[in-house]
């Protein structure tokens, strides 16, 4: 019989706030394990990198990562954020053990050809060492990826975490039954923004291509959702939108997609 594995992924707002940061660390920990924790940071990383003189370049939302700006994001996301996650689970039990893409050549990307847009030192994922990994689980660790991936010849490249997430659970799920956790703000995908419980409490093939065609699925919710049928269609079983509630035991209101 195949484990189920967890992957959490939760983004900067999260990490920011000292209450909802401690709460979903104890919720995390409490998880049955093999499970694995995703995070971001970008939030952070914009902030401490103005306070140096490194003014932030955003493009439609996605970070332009120059030379200067990749070494803010190593130095946040892997350094400052990974290790307080780390250390907040290892202070409830939980064996935490972080890292980046580049750790046992866990994620390999390359750098995102330019198009329209140079986005420098970001990268697209190509691999995921499944084995590697898998040898972490079974020794009993819950690995903490930041957003951070390598070429495999020596350069650190910046990666969405979602598409971490996503990847991670399709390079796993050969080996393991695994359900992805999308955490943010929100309760689960809305039909209004505007009503908290207004949550679309299942996604499929069946209803999406309405949700789009009415714009209820938009705006910053569109690339949270193309990775979700990704991951579906490439391997993971379910995958999970919502906010920290939905990591208690008798979770019901968050939204589900499934193919």
């Amino acid at each position: 019989m195949r484990s189920q594995l967890s992957i959490v992924k939760i983004g900067g707002n999260v990490i920011e706030n000292q209450e909802e940061l401690k709460t979903f660390l104890s919720l995390f920990s409490q998880l049955p394990s093999p499970k694995i924790l995703v995070h971001g940071g970008g939030k952070r990383a914009t902030e401490i990198s103005e306070r140096m003189g490194i003014p932030a370049k955003l493009v439609n939302g996605r970070r332009i990562t120059d030379a200067k700006g990749l070494e803010v994001v190593v130095m946040v996301y892997a350094g400052l954020l990974n290790k307080k996650l780390v250390a907040g689970l290892q202070a409830l039990d939980c064996n935490a053990i972080g890292l980046s893409g580049a750790d046992a050549n866990a994620i390999t990307a390359y750098k995102r050809p330019v198009k329209e847009i140079d986005y420098g030192f970001a990268g697209d994922v190509s691999s995921v060492n499944g084995e590697a990994i898998g040898k972490l689980l079974e020794a009993g660790f819950a690995p903490v990826f930041c957003a951070l991936t390598h070429d495999g010849k020596g350069q650190m490249l910046n990666t969405n975490a979602d598409t971490i997430a996503a990847e991670l659970g399709i390079g796993m799920s050969p080996n393991y039954d695994v359900t992805l956790y999308y955490c943010f703000e929100k309760p689960g995908v809305l039909s209004n923004v505007e009503d908290e419980s207004s949550v679309i409490q299942h996604i499929d093939q069946e209803n999406y291509p309405q949700l789009l065609k009415d714009k209820v699925i938009a705006n910053g919710m569109l690339p949270k959702l193309h990775n979700c049928f990704h991951a579906l269609e490439h391997g993971v079983q379910t995958v999970c939108i919502g906010n920290l509630e939905m990591l208690k035991p008798n979770a019901q209101l968050f939204t589900t997609v499934t193919l």
